[in-house]
């Protein structure tokens, strides 16, 4: 038989049956359209990552956090070290030991209770230099921002985030030249942000900055510093200020080995592929859970098609005695199958494409983040090419078994 004619057959018969074989297609939508969702919803979880990590940090910015980079359980408590102290900005700060570095800022952080008269509010300690306003692109909307003379002094002083300025000053028009207390000591404050929005890496809505020097002598009671934000003259030379750090470092630590670092060094080239990295894994993650729903329907169209060979027992007799040989009727079953799990293939793609733009729609709109929608062409590509190998794989037993059908036992068939 020829496979135009196959192909006729073999769809005859599943509009023959429109219930069953929409409801066998069901499982592969269900599976398919899961996959395209979580993909596109990672594609849009990673550009909204990096596309703060560019939008907060500039690109020639780096960072240094004490203790080494952890590589396994055993390593997790070194990031808690305190090994960055002044001793180490002094010699970054030399130009012969890194002659590309155009910005040094300390930076020390936590979290206090916050409060203005009768209103408290817990946020999160920020201090920093006025290096701050250029590295992490904010700005007082209202008032000043810190001076190097408030870093000289230990100031008392503070800049606050518009969230802040709203939850303890509801009742007052300014903010700025009013007292707020944070562990018994009153701070003025002198500046108020912008507003920025949500942010993944610092909420500058719901912060507290003041002077670091402030910050570690009355409120952190400490001497060391929690990172170093450093930042080169052009990208270009961020590799090689990389290595200067590096090397500076160990020499202000006494350290020979590379294996006994007691920092870790980040630029954001580093820290966007070490984003990616991790939700490409969190991605492929969720869409081995979800394609494990294929597996599931696959093997709802294998035992569709075995009622359906039972079912259509004395069809396959009546063809075969008209001259239908055992290739033919396995492959009728055989593209049965694969119709089934190609169609769905097809609708979930559909559906995964518009729920994945209904998500970014909802997200961008109601939860007021700039959430891009990003079409999975990868994963639609090979969940179209899985549905229908899971068609072949779980069609092929029962196209057999129809094909082995003897036509007389079939014709006698009730």
């Amino acid at each position: 038989m020829k496979f135009k004619n196959i192909f006729k057959t073999s769809f005859e018969g599943l509009r023959v049956n429109k219930s069953r074989s929409a409801l066998t297609v069901l499982g592969i939508v269900i599976g398919i359209t899961s996959i395209i969702l979580i993909a596109a919803l990672g594609q849009g979880a990673q550009n909204l990552i990096l596309g703060q990590i560019q939008g907060q940090v500039g690109s020639k910015v780096i960072e240094i956090a004490p203790g080494r980079q952890p590589k396994g359980p055993t390593d997790i408590m070194s990031i808690f070290s305190d090994s960055l102290k002044q001793k180490d900005v002094d010699a970054l700060a030399q130009k012969s030991n890194a002659p590309h570095i155009t910005t040094i800022m300390p930076l020390v952080f936590g979290s206090e209770s916050v409060a203005f008269g009768s209103e408290t509010y817990q946020a999160t300690i920020y201090g920093m230099t006025d290096a701050a306003e250029k590295l992490y692109n904010v700005s007082s909307g209202q008032g000043r921002f810190l001076t190097e003379d408030d870093v000289k002094s230990y100031a008392d002083v503070v800049v606050i985030g518009s969230g802040v300025k709203e939850e303890l000053f509801e009742n007052y028009n300014e903010a700025v030249g009013q007292k707020i207390k944070i562990k018994g000591r009153n701070f003025k404050v002198i500046g108020v942000l912008d507003t920025k929005g949500q942010g993944m890496l610092i909420g500058f809505d719901e912060v507290v900055i003041m002077p670091y020097t402030t910050a570690q002598r009355y409120i952190l009671g400490i001497k060391h510093f929690q990172h170093l934000i450093v930042e080169a003259d052009t990208e270009e030379n961020i590799i090689r200020t990389v290595e200067d750090i590096e090397i500076t470092l160990r020499n202000s630590h006494n350290i020979t080995d590379p294996e006994k670092d007691d920092f870790n060094v980040t630029s954001q080239a580093d820290a966007m592929e070490m984003v990616s990295t991790i939700t490409d894994i969190l991605t492929m993650f969720l869409v081995a859970v979800a394609a494990i729903s294929l597996i599931v329907g696959g093997i709802g169209i294998m035992n569709i098609m075995l009622v359906s060979v039972t079912e259509r027992t004395r069809e396959i007799g009546l063809r075969k005695a008209i001259g239908a040989t055992d290739s033919d009727i396995l492959f009728q079953f055989l593209f049965e199958a694969i119709a089934l799990t190609v169609t769905g293939g097809i609708i979930g793609i559909a559906l995964g494409a518009i729920f994945s733009l209904a998500a970014a729609i909802i997200l961008t709109s109601v939860l007021a983040m700039d959430w891009s929608f990003a079409f999975p062409v990868s994963a639609a590509i090979i969940g179209f090419c899985v549905a229908a190998f899971v068609g072949l794989v779980f069609g092929i037993y029962p196209a057999r078994k129809a094909s082995r059908k003897h036509p007389i036992e079939a014709l006698r068939y009730e």
